[in-house]
Formats: C-alpha cells, structure tokens, sequence
C-alpha cells in the first residue's frame, strides 16, 4: 500500500511529499455530482455503498496519497436529539441555548445510532486495500457546539460567544456532552478501521487567543488525549489559528493543519520538528493557470525546505467550481517537484 501519508504523519522519511484535498469528495467533479443527483445529502451520508463510492472517486481521478471518508461533521449530533437538515448549509431546528436544553442531550451509542458511518468505512477498507489509507474524521467540540448553539452558520458567533460570557456553566456541560460524545464517536470510527483521525475546528479561530486557550482548548486536549491512537496520528486542523499555533500544539495532536493565513516554514520553526504539519495552499489557487498552480506548489514545498513531516493540502476546502483539471495538475505537480 502507499503509506507515504501514514509515514509523513509520524515524521518519518518519504520518496515524494504525499498530498490530497480537503473536501475532495465534492461538488468539483463531476463524478460525484451524478451520484449526488440521485439523493440528498444527508441521504447520501447515510447509503454506505454510495458514500464509499465518491470517497474512492478522487483517488482515482486525482490520484491523492489518502482517502477521507465522506460524511458531515454533524452527522453524530443530529443522535443526540437534534433534528438536522441542510438548506443548502447545516440547520438545526431546535438549538441549544438553556441548561435545560443541554440536559436533554444524549450520548449516542455510534454503533447504534450512526451505524451508515462505520459501515462505509468497513467498505473503504476493503476496497482501498492496497491503494492508499483511510482518514476518519470529526468535528472539534468547540465547532459542533457554534453550530448547536446558533442553530445554523453564522458570521459573528453571538450565541455561543453569549453563552460563554453569560452563562459559562451551561457552556461548559454543553462542551462536556460534546467532547464524550466526540470521544465516542471517533474512537468507533478507529475500531471500525480509519488509520488516522483529522478533527476539524473550523471555527477555533473566531475566538482571541485568550479565549481559545480557556474555553477551547481544555476540551480539544480532552478529546485527543481519550483516543485509542496507539498506531493512528491525529490531525488537528484549526482553521485562522496562526497567531496561537503554539497554543494550539498543547491540545496533542500528530499533524498540525495549517490554513493559508501563515507561512509554513515559519509555523514548522514554532512548532519544532517533533509536529508534522499538513497544507497549506490557498484552495483559489486552484483557479489560476497551471503555471500559476505549478509556481505556488513550488513556493509551499520550498517553506518546508525539506523537512520529514509535511503532508501537501489546501489551507482548507476545495471549492465547489474548481476545475478537475487543475486539481489533478496540483497533484501532479506536488508528486512531481517533490520527488526524491
């Protein structure tokens, strides 16, 4: 099998730099459009074969040294008893605001309640064996609870930031249902088969670093540290977390995701050479002509300078109008200049 990624990710030595995309199961290629035709998302999500079946679409089309397993963050939350919807982005008709509220919330059981998710990963297992490993995935506590919290996305996060403020006890059982659920839930999704982790903490950096380190980080380090991750690297991605980069190296995590705010060379020199790190190209990169494209891969591969540890990926999603083309080239590209 390629373990090119599973090497990078403990800092081990690699013949080329590995790569592949956040979100590179996705509206991009056409292939997977033509199966999300046929459903809903949340369908989608919830139908194994079809969610293992776009998962191994950029494989083979992209050519990436990793699959990730396609899913929503929020797949485990809607269990605990709220109901979910997506119009088009993630809606919950009755979020969280009172102790009340988070009493209500229940701890799912994950091979009960979202069985479709380790039953797709089984697939992958299956059919990727040989070809590359699989990531599992999840939310960070703190990105579920924005979401739980205010019901729907949001541009200033007032009603969690409100709770926290004004109501810091139901925060933090709030937080704490969370990260046991959160714990749950991945640690099935290990025992299933994923051979790493990537939490996503997509909203970590809305917060000032103060904040972060109060009423973020003690959860993330929670959740990490309640891993069976003898023989699986977590990646923690906290996306607009440069300025708090060693902050966030205290939550424990292999793989620090890095966003295309910060310059890779210079978070690799904070974080010393005991943390791989993954990214961190701008993803409207992938708009501009393929030399553009080949020039700025370039540029990120010459910030690592070399160093073991570095897993090549966008500084977050893939969009949804990227041409395939230029994603495949990236790839290309990455595999290429790298190459020892």
């Amino acid at each position: 099998m390629n373990t090119r990624f599973l090497d990078a990710c403990w800092g081990k030595p690699v013949d080329r730099t590995p790569v592949w995309l956040m979100r590179q199961a996705g509206r991009y290629l056409p292939e997977y459009m033509a199966v999300r035709s046929r459903c809903t998302f949340l369908e989608l999500c919830k139908t194994p074969e079809l969610a293992a079946e776009v998962t191994i679409q950029p494989v083979d089309i992209l050519g990436v040294d990793a699959a990730i397993l396609f899913s929503d963050i929020l797949t485990p939350v809607e269990p605990m008893g709220l109901k979910l919807d997506f119009v088009p982005g993630p809606v919950f008709e009755n979020p969280v605001r009172t102790m009340a509220d988070v009493e209500r919330l229940r701890i799912p059981n994950p091979e009960e309640d979202v069985p479709y998710v380790l039953d797709t990963i089984k697939i992958l297992r299956r059919e990727l064996a040989g070809k590359v490993p699989l990531i599992g995935f999840g939310g960070a506590p703190f990105t579920l609870a924005c979401y739980m919290v205010e019901g729907k996305g949001s541009k200033d996060w007032a009603n969690i930031k409100r709770m926290m403020y004004a109501a810091p006890e139901v925060y933090a059982a709030l937080m704490e249902k969370v990260t046991m659920m959160d714990m749950e839930y991945l640690n099935a999704q290990i025992r299933a088969g994923a051979q790493a982790i990537q939490i996503f903490d997509t909203w970590g950096g809305v917060l000032s670093p103060t904040d972060y380190e109060k009423f973020v980080l003690p959860y993330t380090t929670k959740l990490i540290n309640g891993l069976d991750r003898k023989s699986t690297p977590v990646i923690h991605f906290v996306k607009g977390a440069g300025t708090i980069l060693e902050t966030v190296q205290k939550a424990g995590g292999d793989v620090m995701g890095l966003d295309w705010h910060v310059n890779l060379g210079k978070a690799r020199d904070i974080l010393g050479p005991k943390v791989a790190v993954q990214g961190n190209l701008d993803p409207t990169v992938l708009y501009a002509p393929r030399e553009v494209i080949e020039a700025e891969v370039r540029r990120v591969l010459d910030e690592n300078a070399g160093r073991p540890g570095h897993i090549f990926n966008l500084g977050h999603g893939i969009l949804p109008t990227v041409p395939p083309e230029n994603a495949i080239h990236m790839v290309e590209c990455v595999h290429r200049l790298s190459q020892k």
